[in-house]
């Protein structure tokens, strides 16, 4: 291993991966993320996110979207390997780390985009800054600053990618209640690869990328053509959007909240069962007593994926009704 007078990111390396040959961290379990570590050894999260990447590029762990970086498959075997190739990095750096200029020539606006939503897949967009996409790739802290200006410009490239991984058939169809439900089943599955991306827009404040425009057209095509006025339709596009997004924002909340606690959603609420229980016979709510009490001991099991669907079906229901039967036109003035 390192010795102790190392960099820091390289000794939180070493450490992790001792961990690893010790079989203290096994392969497919998690290793501590960017912000354990900052806590843990108390460094910055770029110093964190350097030692991560030092052990990805070791083949010692994996990044897995919605999971984090967990320990590679066979990484035990080649620790020992791994560490002799810290003890030599730390001792003298490389020709790519001393000037940068390796790494640099290879940087693309693409790369930096591409570096910082798999962070925010594997880390949380709470762990995402301009120098930990740096450390990510192997630069120095101030090379992507030359491809985009600023972290916010950063994350409207890295939404405007995301969106753009699904597109729609040149064929749509038939029907408007079959093209809508292709359009929220399709942005459903983008926030789910990415369940960062609902925390980053609202609907006051809409994201301003091609790539999201391209949802909305598909949406206002399947309304477009039934007598509706524009407000109407695009009240309706606002809510089918939102549904999808109202519960997506909840997918990236439950992975940090995780992330925290270290516990699950079920055994949160197994470890406050019994208070959850004693403010429930304390209130003066008997239908909300006799339903949860109905649920049964497994109690209600909080579904996204079945909470969109089971959503999406009333609300296009609703549309329906809107749809055979258009209101009268109606005017923002």
């Amino acid at each position: 291993m390192a010795s102790r007078s190392g960099p820091p990111f390289r000794r939180i390396a070493d450490e992790i991966a001792r961990r690893i040959a010790d079989g203290e961290l096994a392969p497919g379990e998690r290793v501590p993320s960017t912000r354990q570590i900052s806590r843990e050894w108390g460094v910055a999260l770029a110093t964190a996110t350097k030692a991560l990447t030092a052990l990805r590029l070791e083949g010692l762990v994996e990044a897995r979207p919605r999971v984090g970086t967990v320990v590679a498959a066979g990484a035990a075997a080649g620790t020992a390997a791994a560490a002799a190739a810290g003890e030599r990095a730390a001792a003298r750096p490389s020709r790519r780390t001393a000037s940068g200029a390796g790494s640099d020539r290879e940087l693309t606006r693409e790369r930096i985009v591409r570096a910082a939503v798999d962070l925010a897949d594997s880390e949380g967009l709470a762990a995402l800054s301009m120098r930990s996409v740096a450390a990510r790739l192997g630069v120095a802290a101030m090379s992507p600053y030359r491809y985009v200006n600023s972290k916010e410009d950063l994350l409207l490239l890295m939404a405007d990618a995301a969106f753009g991984e699904e597109r729609y058939p040149a064929e749509p169809p038939g029907g408007w209640r079959a093209r809508l439900e292709l359009g929220a089943r399709t942005l459903w599955r983008i926030y789910r690869r990415h369940p960062w991306l609902a925390q980053i827009d609202s609907l006051g404040r809409p994201l301003l990328v091609p790539n999201l425009l391209v949802h909305a057209e598909w949406a206002l095509a399947a309304l477009d053509g039934h007598g509706l006025d524009p407000v109407t339709m695009f009240d309706l596009h606002v809510l089918l959007y939102s549904h999808t997004h109202g519960l997506a924002v909840h997918l990236e909340r439950e992975a940090q909240a995780e992330a925290a606690t270290g516990l699950t959603g079920d055994q949160w609420l197994d470890r406050r069962a019994p208070a959850f229980q004693e403010i429930t016979r304390a209130t003066g709510y008997p239908v909300f007593a006799r339903v949860v009490a109905s649920l049964g001991p497994a109690g209600y099991d909080l579904d996204l994926d079945a909470l969109f669907e089971f959503g999406l079906t009333p609300l296009l229901d609703g549309i329906a009704v809107i749809v055979e039967n258009p209101p009268p036109g109606r005017t923002t003035g």
